[in-house]
C-alpha cells in the first residue's frame, strides 16, 4: 500500500522547498502533457514527475485512440454529429450514473472535447480520424456508426532524438500500421483489400530498413507527437521521481513530496496538484473482493499502475468510485494458469496473449464449464468481462471460460499472436487443446458434454440463419467491424461443425483498472459529502470514470483523462484571475499577475 498523505499544517517558508511551480502534474499519461500545455499558453508554470524512466504512462501502451464526439475532424469531413445525440447515447450505454458519472461532469466530457481536440491541433499535433471504428452499442439511441474516435497520426519517434529511449510504449514488436488498420489486415487471408494493406504495410517496413526511420502507430505516435510538442514547448519532466505523499498547509494541497536522487524532494504548487496517475493494476491489495482471484496477475496495464496516489488521495477524506472495475479483456492460460509459449519474451516480460478481435471471428464461442455460452463474443470486451465475473458468481464455473474453437477459424483468422496457423508448442504443452469430435473435447476439458453439444447445436443454427437470438452477435456495428464481411449471413457467426476442435482456457484480464477518486466538472477532488479537495485535482485512471462501469467506445479513457486535465489548468488559472482581483480589486489584474 502506498504511504500514508501526511499533513503540514505550517511551513517556515520557501526554503523548505526544493522546487516551487504554479501546477505539480503526478504522472506522465495522456493528460499530463496536454495540461503542462495549456497552462504554458496561459502563463502558467508546471512540472510534471514520472516514476518511472519511461515518459507516456498507459497511454503510451494503449492503442491510442481518443472518443470525442462532434469532432472538428468530423465537421472537416462533413460527418454530421452532435453533442445532443452523444448524450443520449452516453446516457442509454452507460446507465450507472455514480458519484463520479453525474450528469454535469458527462456533459463537461462532452462540451469540453473538441474545445481541447482544437487546442491540441493548433499547438500541431497531428491527428486523423480511422474508418469504419463505430461505437461499441450501435443499437442505442444517440449511437454511431461513423468513427467518432481520434488517433495520431503515425509518427517517427527518431524526431524525438534522445528523448526515444524514454517514451513509453508497449513492449511488443512494432509495426508502422495505424491503430485503424489493425483490424482490416486480419482479414488478409480472406479479403482482396486486407490484401493490398499488407502490401502497403510491407513497403512502409522496407522502406524503414532503407530510410532509418521508425514510424509507430497507436498509443507510441500519440505520446511521442505529445512528448515532441512538450520538449519544443520547455515542459519539463523529472523522471524516476515517484511521488510519496501530498503536503497540506490549512486544509489545502500546496504541493507534493517525492522521492528524486535517492532522496525526499518536496515541491509546492502555488496553484494547484493535478493527480494525473494511473489506476491500481498491479496492486492486489487494493483489487476489490468481487475481482476474480489473481486479476493483479493478469493485468496487461503499464507497471506504473500500482495506486498510490489513490491511496494518499483516500488519506485525505476522498471519495471514490468504480473501484471493483476494470477495463477487462479475457486472456488465455494453460494448465493450472501456466503462460503459454510465447507469452514470455526475449528480455523476460510477460506479454498475456489477449483475445478480442480473435473471438470476434465466425467459427468461435465461449462457454462455463457447463457448457453454456456466456455473453456476446463480438461485443464490448469490458462487458463480457462483467457477464463472466457475474456467471462465475451464480455457478462457480465461469473461471475459467473456454473458447471452443473449430478448423476453419485456424486456417483463416487470428488466435493470440499468430495468424492461420497453430504453433505445435501450443498443443504440446495443453495449452490448446484438440479433439476430433465435439464429445472427445467435453472429455478432455472437462466440459459438461451434453450442454456442450445442446449449445453448439443452437450456435449452429444462429450461424446459418444470421440472428443469434441469445446474445446478438453481429447485429451491432462495433460487432461487424470485428468480423469477416466474407462470411454470410453474419460475418461474426461462423458453424462449429468441422473438426478437428480446439479448447482453450480464458480468463479474466484487463487493461487498467477504472475506479478512483471522485471529482467534479474541472477534475476538483471531492469527499463522500460533496465537498472539494482544495488544491487537488484528478485525472486520468486514478480518477473514477465519467461512464461509470461501461467502456461505450474506443479512447473514452484516453480522452476523458485528456479533457479533464485541461479543464482543470483553466480551473486554476480562473482561480488565479479571482484571487488576483480580490487581493486588489482597483489594480488591473495583468499589473496585479505580475506582481503576484
Amino acid at each position: 500500500m502506498a504511504k500514508t498523505s501526511k499533513s503540514v499544517d505550517s511551513v517556515p517558508g520557501n526554503d523548505s522547498w526544493d522546487r516551487i511551480v504554479d501546477v505539480v502534474i503526478v504522472g506522465s499519461g495522456g493528460g499530463s502533457m496536454v495540461a503542462a500545455l495549456k497552462a504554458k499558453r496561459l502563463g502558467l508554470e508546471t512540472l510534471i514527475i514520472e516514476k518511472q524512466a519511461l515518459i507516456g504512462g498507459s497511454t503510451g501502451f494503449s492503442g491510442g485512440v481518443l472518443w470525442v464526439p462532434a469532432n472538428p475532424i468530423m465537421k472537416r469531413e462533413g460527418v454530421t454529429d452532435s453533442v445532443e445525440a452523444a448524450r443520449r447515447y452516453v446516457d442509454a450505454a452507460a446507465p450507472y450514473f455514480g458519484p463520479g458519472g453525474t450528469p454535469e461532469r458527462r456533459n463537461a466530457y462532452l462540451e469540453t472535447g473538441p474545445e481541447m481536440l482544437s487546442f491540441l491541433e493548433a499547438e500541431g499535433l497531428a491527428l486523423e480520424r480511422p474508418s469504419r471504428y463505430p461505437d461499441y452499442y450501435t443499437t442505442k439511441p444517440g449511437a454511431s456508426e461513423e468513427t467518432r474516435c481520434i488517433s495520431a497520426k503515425l509518427f517517427d519517434v527518431n524526431e524525438l532524438g534522445s528523448w526515444k529511449d524514454r517514451l513509453s510504449t508497449y513492449p511488443m514488436i512494432t509495426l508502422p500500421i495505424s491503430i485503424g488498420e489493425m483490424s482490416p489486415l486480419l482479414l488478409a487471408k480472406r479479403t482482396w483489400s486486407a490484401k493490398m494493406l499488407a502490401l502497403r504495410v510491407g513497403l512502409r517496413v522496407l522502406k524503414q530498413k532503407l530510410t532509418g526511420t521508425d514510424y509507430r502507430g497507436s498509443g507510441a505516435a500519440l505520446q511521442g507527437r505529445m512528448l515532441k510538442l512538450s520538449i519544443e514547448n520547455g515542459v519539463e519532466f523529472l523522471t524516476e521521481t515517484p511521488f510519496e505523499s501530498f503536503t497540506v498547509e490549512g486544509g489545502r494541497v500546496t504541493g507534493v513530496v517525492a522521492r528524486h536522487m535517492g532522496r525526499p524532494y518536496r515541491i509546492k504548487a502555488r496553484l494547484g496538484v493535478i493527480a494525473n496517475s494511473g489506476g491500481f493494476a498491479h496492486n492486489a491489495d487494493m483489487r476489490s473482493a468481487p475481482v476474480p482471484r489473481g486479476a493483479a496477475k493478469r493485468t496487461m496495464a503499464n507497471p506504473g499502475e500500482t495506486g498510490e496516489v489513490i491511496s494518499a488521495a483516500i488519506e485525505l477524506g476522498a471519495a471514490v468510485d468504480c473501484m471493483d472495475e476494470a477495463i477487462w479483456t479475457l486472456v488465455s492460460l494453460g494448465p493450472d494458469e501456466a503462460l503459454p509459449p510465447g507469452a514470455v519474451l526475449e528480455n523476460g516480460t510477460v506479454a498475456h496473449f489477449s483475445h478480442h478481435w480473435d473471438i470476434a471471428f465466425p467459427h468461435c464461442m465461449i462457454v462455463d464449464s457447463n457448457g453454456m455460452r456466456i455473453g456476446n463474443e463480438s461485443g464490448s470486451y469490458m462487458e463480457f468481462g462483467q457477464r463472466l465475473h457475474d456467471r462465475h458468481r451464480e455457478t462457480g464455473g465461469a473461471v475459467p471460460a473456454w473458447a471452443i474453437i473449430e478448423s476453419r477459424h485456424r486456417k483463416r483468422y487470428l488466435w493470440a499472436r499468430h495468424m492461420g496457423q497453430t504453433p505445435k508448442e501450443w498443443l504440446e504443452t495443453g495449452y490448446m487443446i484438440e479433439a476430433h469430435s465435439i464429445a472427445d473435447l467435453a472429455q478432455k476439458t472437462g466440459i459438461a458434454a451434453g450442454n456442450l453439444a445442446s449449445t453448439i447445436k443452437r450456435f449452429n443454427g444462429f450461424a446459418a440463419s444470421g440472428i443469434d437470438e441469445d446474445f446478438q452477435r453481429g447485429e451491432a456495428g462495433f460487432d461487424r467491424f470485428h468480423g469477416d464481411p466474407t462470411n454470410k449471413p453474419n460475418p461474426n457467426l461462423g458453424a462449429i461443425e468441422k473438426p478437428p476442435f480446439y479448447a482453450v482456457r480464458l480468463y479474466s484480464g484487463d487493461v487498467g483498472t477504472v475506479g478512483g477518486v471522485v471529482a467534479d466538472v474541472d477534475g476538483r477532488a471531492m469527499r463522500p459529502d460533496g465537498s472539494v479537495i482544495d488544491g487537488l485535482f484528478v485525472s486520468g485512471n486514478c480518477a473514477a470514470p465519467p461512464f461509470g462501469k461501461s467502456y461505450i467506445g474506443a479512447g473514452t479513457s484516453i480522452a476523458g483523462t485528456m479533457i479533464f486535465a485541461y479543464r482543470a489548468v483553466i480551473a486554476m488559472a480562473r482561480d488565479r484571475e479571482k484571487s488576483a482581483e480580490h487581493a486588489a480589486p482597483d489594480r488591473p489584474a495583468a499589473l496585479t499577475r505580475q506582481h503576484s
